[in-house]
């Protein structure tokens, strides 16, 4: 018959943490989401910026109210680290600063800050183009419904991210997807700079856009509702594209920005803000077919290609 209680031995892991007991005492039924609410109130630290392992095996003890203390192994007089992780910031946060600089950018680059970026063009300026006011357009409309996805759509399987990574995430998307394209694509003499359109280019161009932000937002809500709200538990992916691929989530991102590239006539600015991302989203998608394929075992029918049908 198990105890009422057990005592957790503590002890900080890094960095000391001053407040931090050096031992806890709490039922062995009790939640290791309990656990860490004990010594986050006691170190008063948040919970979330603390990482709690096993000091046998150095095993993560996750912050869950659905494993309790002995399901983890840990017993009287067991011993666990503690980390502190730094200070933190919510990914839904950092989601949203990372895409507010690409949204509003190229309409300040096209508008109110153009006499100041191109001032070394012959005055006086002519007017942007419909070309680039199109290329405007669709680069507001895809981090427009990046925003909305972030607040309405993702849940989160980790709640933050330390809050140093905020400068290296907004860094890619507000220099590469937001300086870089907005720069190039709307200068005075950049290939965009024409009512000379041709038909074929751009209307394939937006309507593979199109075609890929909507297949994306069906892949986003599709990985949404394999996730209870509040919980962290996944089911296996299926649907539209999950039969090719292991995340059509980011072939269909690619898909979206082939489309602005052949707006923008061709633009090499787009065209490495596409490459860098797509390197990055393959990296991602075959981790996560390797996550898969250990979570789900035999359940899970394996795929030959994470994220470009026939390429990767």
């Amino acid at each position: 018959m198990a105890s009422e209680s057990v005592t957790i031995l503590v002890q900080p892991r890094g960095k000391p943490i001053k407040k931090l007991p050096k031992e806890i005492r709490i039922a062995p039924n009790a939640s290791t989401q309990g656990l860490h609410n004990a010594l986050a109130e006691a170190s008063g630290y948040s919970v979330h910026r603390l990482r709690i392992t096993k000091g046998s095996d150095r095993s993560l003890v996750p912050n869950s109210k659905n494993t309790t203390i002995q399901d983890t192994g840990l017993n009287d007089k067991s011993l666990v680290h503690v980390k502190d992780l730094g200070p933190q910031i919510g990914w839904r946060t950092v989601f949203i600063i990372e895409y507010f600089g690409p949204l509003i950018i190229p309409a300040l680059f096209l508008f109110p800050l153009r006499p100041l970026l191109y001032y070394n063009f012959d005055k006086p300026l002519p007017d942007p183009s419909t070309l680039q006011l199109v290329v405007c357009s669709l680069l507001t409309l895809h981090f427009l419904k990046r925003e909305y996805e972030t607040i309405f759509v993702h849940r989160f399987s980790n709640a933050t991210m330390p809050a140093r990574n905020i400068f290296k995430n907004s860094a890619h998307y507000w220099a590469l997807a937001g300086f870089n394209i907005a720069y190039w694509v709307f200068r005075p003499d950049a290939n965009t700079a024409t009512d000379d359109l041709n038909p074929l280019v751009l209307y394939s161009g937006l309507a593979v856009f199109v075609f890929g932000e909507l297949a994306n937002l069906n892949a986003h809500l599709i990985l949404r509702d394999l996730r209870r709200p509040g919980t962290t538990d996944r089911g296996i992916p299926s649907g539209f594209g999950f039969g090719l691929v292991t995340c059509p989530n980011y072939m269909f991102e690619v898909v979206s920005w082939l489309g602005i590239w052949l707006v923008s006539r061709f633009s090499w600015s787009v065209l490495i803000f596409t490459v860098v991302g797509s390197a990055q989203m393959m990296s991602w998608a075959a981790k996560k077919e390797r996550r898969y394929r250990k979570e789900f075992g035999d359940k899970y029918k394996r795929k030959r290609f994470v994220m470009l049908p026939g390429i990767f």
